[in-house]
């Protein structure tokens, strides 16, 4: 059933589907479906519905109500003893936050200091060659206009 209004490569993807739909289900899709993580219920002990936070408990949790509600219902949010943990991590969370910060800004500054002491340099040799500067600029240029 070939249609030779069709190009080539519609007529190839329509049988194609054709031949997919037409197929058993092999191995590797059984064993797919059946491994596949949203086929699996989250909880079988505890409901998904999330309940409200009351202001008295977001407040003493911390910046991050929903997540500590969340782990709280989970029950991975055990006591007072959880929660200084919780709170370490989020300091330590901070504390590399600022530091990565610092190392970004000392690297950007760590460049342009590099930049402008090799532009500095560059121009030493200019003034010291004049003749080998402009020498070497009317090579580039010529080699650029030839691969263009």
């Amino acid at each position: 059933m070939v249609d030779p209004s069709k190009s080539p490569a519609v007529q190839s993807y329509n049988a194609e589907i054709a031949r997919q739909r037409s197929a058993e289900p092999d191995d590797l899709d059984q064993g797919l479906e059946a491994t596949f993580p949203a086929s699996d219920p989250v909880s079988a002990t505890q409901s998904s519905v999330a309940s409200t936070v009351d202001s008295h408990s977001a407040n003493d949790l911390g910046e991050f109500p929903l997540v500590d509600e969340a782990l709280r219902s989970t029950g991975e949010f055990g006591g007072t003893e959880d929660r200084g943990r919780v709170q370490s991590l989020r300091r330590d969370a901070v504390r590399l936050s600022d530091h990565a910060s610092e190392v970004a800004s000392g690297a950007v500054a760590v460049g342009k200091a590099e930049a402008k002491s090799v532009i500095q340099s560059v121009g030493e040799l200019v003034k010291e060659r004049p003749l080998t500067a402009v020498g070497i600029v009317a090579a580039v240029a010529w080699i650029w206009g030839a691969t263009r």
